[in-house]
């Protein structure tokens, strides 16, 4: 599944945790506090914050991503066995300074001398959303910053692809839309948007609408694959 993209794309949009930011550099960086179970701590995490914020979604009980954040740590921390108030105090400071994967910026900085606009489309908090961009140092190659809390849902929901369109002033169709998180993806293609999966991870086709128009293993790859030299 690789080919270049059908119609000319004015705008390049951005999922940010998992696809710009490693979700798993908190954990890593207390390794010496979890200790064999960091691995297994980080990817319960993850895996709650997503479950989290769907069921939240379907509920129509909506929280800001902090929270759901801390919840799913919560219940992450608990399932491994530690009662830490300290190290989850730090977990939770270390996912505002999540670090950028290496071909984050260089990317950004080639689409911006391409003429393309860049925008990140989040389920994160506004708060959230701006601590990480600073740390990574990529705020002014960012045209727009965008979180689900302007329309209070997460993904997949429409409403939040539909952000990048109004925002940005161009089609889904002149949108190039990238995320590391399959199930984004795929809902993201369904909505309008060109997709590029960043399937940094591995992992096997979803079983659901919206198959991506192409897929990479890095962002590095991203540019040429819109024509930005």
């Amino acid at each position: 599944m690789t080919r270049t993209l059908s119609t000319k794309i004015k705008a390049c949009v951005f999922d940010a945790y998992g696809t710009l930011f490693d979700v798993n550099a908190a954990a890593r960086e207390e390794q010496a506090a979890l200790g064999v179970k960091w691995a297994a701590v980080s990817e319960t995490w993850r895996l709650k914050q997503l479950q989290y914020s769907w069921l939240r979604s379907l509920q129509e009980r909506h929280a800001d991503f902090w929270q759901v954040t801390g919840d799913a740590l919560d219940f992450a921390l608990e399932s491994a066995g530690i009662d830490d108030a300290d190290l989850r105090d730090r977990l939770m400071a270390l996912y505002l300074k999540l670090s950028a994967y290496p071909d984050t910026k260089p990317m950004l900085e080639r689409l911006k001398a391409g003429g393309i606009k860049c925008a990140i489309l989040s389920n994160g908090s506004p708060d959230m959303l701006s601590a990480a961009v600073e740390n990574a140092g990529i705020g002014s190659l960012l045209d727009g910053v965008l979180s689900i809390e302007e329309v209070g849902i997460y993904k997949p929901a429409p409403e939040v692809y539909q952000l990048a369109v109004d925002r940005l002033g161009v089609s889904p169709s002149e949108i190039s839309f990238q995320s590391s998180n399959g199930w984004d993806a795929y809902a993201a293609k369904a909505f309008g948007f060109q997709v590029i999966w960043c399937n940094r991870f591995g992992q096997p086709p979803e079983r659901m609408p919206g198959t991506p128009d192409t897929e990479i293993t890095t962002l590095a790859d991203l540019p040429a694959m819109i024509g930005v030299a």
